[in-house]
């Protein structure tokens, strides 16, 4: 077999950071013989993973090539595979792929990928791949291509994203990976974790699914899989028991396992993408056709894929955004200005104020305290995060010494006295101005002048929380996203008088939080709750115009949103949701809609619009619909989209032109990472740039 062919696809790429394939040999115990060792490495620090582009892969073939040529002349007994320090392989070079412009050239690194990693099961001698870190995409497939796989309790980020970026996994993970966990497992690991915030596995969970054969410490990762390999080479009978037992399933399963996809991805999607369903129609035919029939099948379907206008708006979201852009926020001040943080206050303990404690306790290993009115609330708060403590080390995401380290740093105190030594402290009280000025100036009273006091308001003024204050300028905007564990997005919030000292050490404290932080401008609302009070306020005026609610809460669909407007607003609570309505509207009037039927649903007590019926479809109640007054104006679904859609362009622009972010892709940032934008529209902005709202509305295109 030889890779000259796809000289001609490499020559596009003469810049690529290659992942070069490092040989080693290992004298096995015992006499077992010698074994070939690949590290994949790329020659450059754990900020640069290892990605695989065409001459990384052409390099890879090669050396498997001469390896099976040392194997058929008796010098190898095995051959195994793994990386540099952190990472097996984060996948495709998306860089790459999005370059290629021709169809033959991306059939071309379909077809790549394929025939190298094929080689990994015709050498003559069992194949091991060793999974010592990250091991995304094309850089899972390369394991499971391989005959037996171990993996690290160290190891994070394992998964098959492509979904989520507008490809399938088009390198033989389709098929395999369901004739290894199970077809229900693969469905979670192919479709559900990538469209739930591109969710991954670590070693222990890819190891419980039946990924990986062995699990070992990251200590002596390598030494102890070498030694199971040793041990596989004389006995592979309990390996191939476990596999048996893991992956028993029938039709019936397999067909489940399907729909249950479909379901998962109409909820999330509304259909609107067209890589999930590509996945599970690769997924559906893969049960009876041979790994070669499917190759040819998955080559066709990436090929097709990579030359969609879905996929490279998905490039840029993914990687210009929330690759790059979220990596390094514009507008942050020097990061050696952040002052350190020891000790953690949250005045609150509610919800979302035990959602942040448990945050800051886990990712930055302090003490937090939190306080409240009296000690029944403050008991209920600290044993709310003890109880997510002992699920998180229920289901192995917390070993018993980290449950415990953060147990005992999460306490509570009814006085705010507790905050003395505190060196950061949130508010997340009732969102009304004066309660939360009162608990700054209270605050304030017993932190040292360094103390940086922020808030997780959603749209009040920073400014105005500052105002009195012997120290306003430590005080900053620091809003969460709910559920606080699960959404990436952070926006901090600039007044004007806030110190570039306490602007760096939030931005600090993000990262440390593992959020993606975006600095933003004192303004109403901020970024994503001022646009999707926008849209909320078109769809539910014309729906009070007299349009019936399944078209004015379908008429987003094309959007692919991960849920409609109604739904959303059931979700987040009619009367949250019409109190932010109306301080839009009283900051920045009448093209924020308040609807006076929303007013009537929160007046009689009502959760939602819809409710189900018998047969569990949504359905509005004839008692609800008696209580409504509609106009006579109603609506198509084209035309609540296109208002909604010259609306949302209408507010972006004066939000540019009013500063609130440095840029359109700051905007499209914060909708992908806190309202889950949809990945395939690119960005909100590139999106009414491509429906035409943006020339209808403002004249001219964001970009």
């Amino acid at each position: 077999m030889s890779f000259e062919r796809y000289e001609e696809l490499a020559a596009l790429v003469p810049d690529e950071v290659v992942t070069h394939s490092f040989v080693e040999d290992v004298q096995l115990p015992d006499g077992g013989g010698t074994l070939a060792l690949i590290t994949l490495d790329n020659g450059l620090d754990s900020n640069r993973p290892t990605t695989l582009g065409p001459n990384t892969l052409i390099e890879f073939g090669r050396t498997l090539e001469g390896l099976r040529d040392r194997a058929d002349a008796g010098e190898l007994s095995a051959v195994a595979l793994t990386g540099k320090p952190c990472f097996l392989a984060a996948g495709a070079d998306l860089s790459t792929v999005k370059s290629l412009k021709e169809r033959h050239h991306g059939r071309l690194m379909a077809e790549l990928g394929h025939e190298a990693y094929g080689l990994l099961g015709t050498l003559g001698v069992p194949s091991f791949a060793f999974i010592n870190g990250v091991a995304l995409g094309g850089g899972l497939e390369i394991a499971l291509a391989a005959d037996y796989r171990t993996v690290s309790s160290g190891a994070g980020s394992i998964g098959l994203p492509e979904a989520f970026i507008g490809l399938v996994p088009g390198w033989g993970g389709v098929w395999r990976l369901p004739r290894l966990t199970g077809p229900a497992a693969a469905i979670t690991v192919m479709i559900e974790n990538p469209l739930s915030n591109n969710r991954t596995l670590d070693g222990r969970k890819a190891f419980e699914l039946g990924i990986a054969d062995a699990l070992f410490e990251p200590a002596d990762f390598l030494e102890q899989s070498v030694a199971w390999a040793a041990g596989i080479l004389a006995d592979s009978s309990d390996v191939r028991a476990r596999r048996a037992a893991l992956a028993r399933y029938d039709d019936g399963e397999w067909e489940a396992a399907a729909v249950a996809g479909r379901t998962f991805v109409e909820a999330r999607t509304s259909n609107a993408a067209p890589a999930p369903g590509k996945v599970l129609d690769l997924f559906e035919a893969s049960r009876t056709r041979s790994r070669e029939d499917s190759a040819a099948a998955e080559c066709e379907v990436l090929t097709e894929l990579m030359q969609s206008p879905e996929f490279h708006a998905t490039v840029y979201a993914f990687l210009e955004l929330v690759q790059k852009r979220a990596k390094r926020p514009a507008g942050a001040p020097d990061r050696s200005l952040a002052r350190p943080v020891t000790k953690v206050g949250v005045v609150g303990a509610g919800l979302m104020a035990s959602q942040l404690a448990l945050l800051f306790a886990r990712r930055l290993g302090v003490p937090v305290v939190l306080t409240d009115l009296d000690q029944d609330r403050v008991d209920k708060g600290v044993a709310w995060v003890r109880g997510e403590v002992d699920k998180l080390a229920a289901k192995k995401r917390l070993s018993p010494d980290q449950a415990n380290r953060i147990r005992a740093l999460v306490t509570g105190s009814v006085s705010k006295a507790a905050f003395a030594d505190a060196d950061f402290v949130i508010e997340a009280v009732f969102e009304e101005l004066e309660i939360k000025r009162q608990v700054f100036a209270e605050v304030e009273e017993v932190v040292a002048p360094e103390c940086v006091l922020a808030t997780n308001t959603s749209s009040l003024s920073v400014a105005a929380m500052a105002e009195g204050l012997r120290h306003p300028e430590r005080v900053v905007g620091f809003h969460f996203f709910n559920p606080v564990a699960a959404m990436p997005l952070l926006e901090i919030v600039k007044a004007p008088s806030t110190a570039d000292e306490v602007l760096a050490t939030a931005f600090a404290v993000g990262k440390e939080l593992k959020k993606n932080a975006v600095l933003v401008r004192d303004a109403p609302a901020f970024v994503v709750n001022r646009i999707l009070g926008r849209m909320f306020g078109e769809i539910t005026a014309a729906f009070d115009e007299g349009t019936d609610a399944a078209t004015a809460d379908s008429a987003l669909k094309p959007m692919g949103l991960p849920m409609t407007p109604f739904k959303l607003l059931e979700l987040v609570g009619l009367p949250v949701g019409q109190h932010v309505q109306e301080s839009l509207q009283a900051a920045f009037g009448g093209r924020f809609y308040v609807s006076k039927n929303q007013q009537v649903l929160v007046e009689a007590g009502k959760k939602g619009l819809w409710e189900q019926d018998e047969a569990g479809n949504d359905t509005v109640p004839e008692a609800t619909l008696a209580l409504l007054t509609f106009g006579s104006s109603p609506s198509t679904s084209e035309q609540v989209l296109q208002r909604t859609q010259d609306a949302l362009a209408d507010e972006i622009g004066r939000m540019l032109e009013e500063g609130v972010v440095s840029a359109p892709e700051d905007i499209d940032l914060c909708m992908i990472l806190g309202a889950g934008w949809p990945m395939h529209l690119g960005g909100i902005t590139p999106y009414l740039d491509r429906v035409g709202a943006s020339e209808r509305v403002l004249g001219s295109t964001f970009h």
